[in-house]
């Protein structure tokens, strides 16, 4: 009687909790609404910022947040699921093995504004002849780091749900270890795979300590060359212009400010809609 009474104590304790929560937010995005629905509109979408609020608007930081988005995806997504793909299919189990498991677990749980220093140092400096310093190549290699640790746990965690039976039955028909590995186990277990990446993405795109440390800017009035020197361009993203309009006192800039959260919003929305679709894409294509 006493275990049931614990019981009905804690689910309602954690159903409050849970409501509290969704309260909170619900005001919040409330709140954001009534400042920035009235300013959003197709003009201040292609616009670039000024120091007029009323003329001002968040084109070069979408279409930096776009470019660093692509740029961190083609970085890590390979990188990751190659090596989520070796510690659990080709790594051998010794200390070595589980020492490096270990440190990408806790990887995954560094702030993030340590990868800023780290791509400080490493990126803007060390390999400042490569990447253009402060610019957005070094800002998508800072976020690739961030997002590495997150992907490769997803990618595993995605390979060991597959069945044995698949890899087994795959031998038994004479495939080799990467010829199952290739057309049986990475196929079963993309929808995982690509959930996992997209939505650490969608953390990175919402990130900004670590783009201030590596020097992104707050105000660009251009747009990056169609060229391959646009990825040693200076840039700047949504977090950082949200963060400029936010820092100052006048409410016209708080309704911009309020307005970029909405469209970063929609673009963090979509991103995981991609990825519910991507993955009841591929379960329907196992099925």
């Amino acid at each position: 009687m006493k275990g049931k009474w614990l019981d009905e104590t804690f689910r309602a304790f954690a159903f409050f909790s849970t409501l509290i929560g969704i309260l909170v937010l619900c005001l919040l995005l409330a709140d954001v609404l009534k400042d920035g629905l009235p300013r959003l509109s197709w003009k201040f979408i292609t616009s670039f910022p000024s120091r007029r609020a009323e003329e001002a608007g968040i084109l070069p930081a979408l279409v930096g947040s776009a470019m660093l988005l692509v740029l961190t995806a083609l970085f890590a997504f390979p990188v990751g699921v190659a090596a989520g793909i070796y510690l659990e299919e080709y790594a051998p189990d010794n200390p070595f093995t589980r020492f490096i498991e270990l440190n990408i677990a806790n990887l995954a749980g560094v702030p993030s504004i340590i990868y800023g220093l780290l791509g400080l140092e490493i990126f803007v400096r060390a390999m400042r002849g490569i990447t253009g310093g402060r610019s957005i190549l070094s800002g998508a290699l800072t976020m690739a780091l961030l997002v590495l640790p997150v992907i490769i746990v997803s990618s595993r965690e995605a390979i060991r749900a597959v069945p044995k039976s698949i890899r087994e039955a795959g031998y038994a028909l004479g495939a080799t270890k990467w010829q199952v590995v290739r057309d049986q186990v990475l196929p079963v277990a993309m929808p995982g795979i690509l959930t996992g990446t997209i939505l650490a993405l969608s953390r990175a795109i919402g990130e900004s300590a670590p783009l201030i440390t590596i020097g992104a800017l707050t105000f660009i009035a251009f747009l990056p060359p169609l060229s391959l020197k646009a990825l040693q361009s200076p840039f700047t993203v949504l977090p950082i212009q949200i963060f400029n309009w936010v820092s100052r006192p006048q409410e016209a800039f708080q309704a911009n400010a309020a307005a970029a959260i909405i469209v970063l919003l929609l673009l963090l929305l979509s991103m995981n809609a991609a990825a519910i679709y991507l993955r009841n894409r591929f379960q329907q294509r196992l099925e």
